[in-house]
């Protein structure tokens, strides 16, 4: 990311603080789907590292 983007993105973001809202991710672990939030530090880690893709259907 330039430093050029970087910069308009941090101005959006406190030009629009006030609307702003808490997002909870969840992901699936073991079979059933918990939210990240609730994850401790080493598997906060982990799931940032998660290389994430998109299947596109045939």
């Amino acid at each position: 990311m330039s430093m050029q983007t970087k910069i308009k993105t941090e101005d959006l973001l406190v030009q629009h603080n006030a609307l702003r809202t808490k997002c909870l991710v969840y992901t699936r672990v073991m079979g059933y789907h918990r939210p990240v939030e609730s994850f401790n530090l080493g598997k906060k880690g982990e799931h940032k590292q998660r290389i994430h893709f998109t299947e596109h259907a045939r």
